[in-house]
């Protein structure tokens, strides 16, 4: 293998500004990840190991959630890239998984870092829905690809099938009923229409493309920790502080009341997700 002397030795690139500061990525990580990402996680790996590669590229690792999963699933020798655009988050997972042929770096996903045919296999989880260019991020996972190896990546569904991400969307839009907050319904959940999917996949040079969902269950320990996480553990949190820089303590407490009426006080719910996967030529 010769990745890890790349790494050493790779080249660098502008990068765009973090999307998550270090107090926001400290609640992703410690909330998010568990409710939402722990479980795709799980599921990603087993999907990743079913082509047994030797060198896997993740883009958009965030913490870790499937950096961790994979380092579990895979087999030991397997050298595994985890990059994320966000210092933040780098420095929140970086730690997390600190065994050998395991590295970390920045990298946009947009313009990577690596030669031609280095990877097995490039993975990514819920990362797609914020590439600007998603056709250029393909078109490099496809670039430093090895001829067959698999692109394999997940997104969120609509709102309307994931329950906790539905239920804070609706009540934030009660709060502020003439500029509701709308980071979730145009970002993270703005990307599950499989038709242009497959196109940007295929514009960008895969073959045998596929999309298919995958419905899951969200499970937390207390609703405070589902309002707490999406409302302070995502960008959301910029949108409410702009709005009620004052207020977020009283509309955390408004969004779990409403999560707990409506999924339990330890609150459950379904989610679902599309993974798409891709051969290179």
């Amino acid at each position: 293998m010769t990745i890890s002397a790349n790494i050493e030795n790779g080249a660098h690139a502008a990068f765009a500004p973090p999307p998550f500061e270090e107090s926001v990525a400290e609640l992703y990580q410690s909330l998010l990840v568990p409710i939402l990402f722990a479980p795709y996680a799980a599921e990603m790996a087993i999907l990743a190991d079913r082509s047994k590669p030797g060198s896997v590229l993740e883009l958009a690792a965030g913490t870790g959630a499937l950096t961790r999963a994979l380092r579990t699933t895979l087999d030991p020798p397997t050298e595994i890239v985890a990059t994320d655009l966000s210092q933040a988050m780098i420095d929140i997972g970086a730690p997390s998984v600190t065994l050998s042929r395991t590295h970390w770096m920045h990298a946009d996903a947009q313009n990577l870092p690596f030669a031609p045919e280095m990877f097995d296999l490039v993975i990514c989880q819920f990362g797609a829905m914020f590439f600007p260019d998603k056709v250029k991020a393909y078109s490099e996972a496809e670039r430093v690809l090895r001829g067959k190896g698999r692109f394999l990546f997940s997104t969120w569904d609509s709102l309307s099938v994931n329950d906790f991400a539905r239920c804070v969307d609706e009540c934030l839009a009660g709060i502020f009923p003439s500029d509701p907050p709308d980071f979730l319904r145009r970002l993270p959940y703005s990307y599950f229409d499989p038709g242009p999917i497959k196109a940007q996949m295929s514009s960008a040079g895969f073959k045998a493309v596929t999309c298919d969902r995958l419905e899951l269950i969200s499970a937390a320990a207390t609703a405070q920790d589902v309002a707490s996480a999406f409302c302070q553990g995502t960008p959301l949190r910029g949108e409410i502080e702009w709005r009620a820089p004052e207020r977020m303590s009283e509309i955390v407490d408004e969004v779990a009341e409403r999560v707990e009426a409506r999924h339990g006080a330890s609150p459950s719910g379904s989610m679902s997700a599309l993974v798409v996967a891709g051969r290179a030529a």
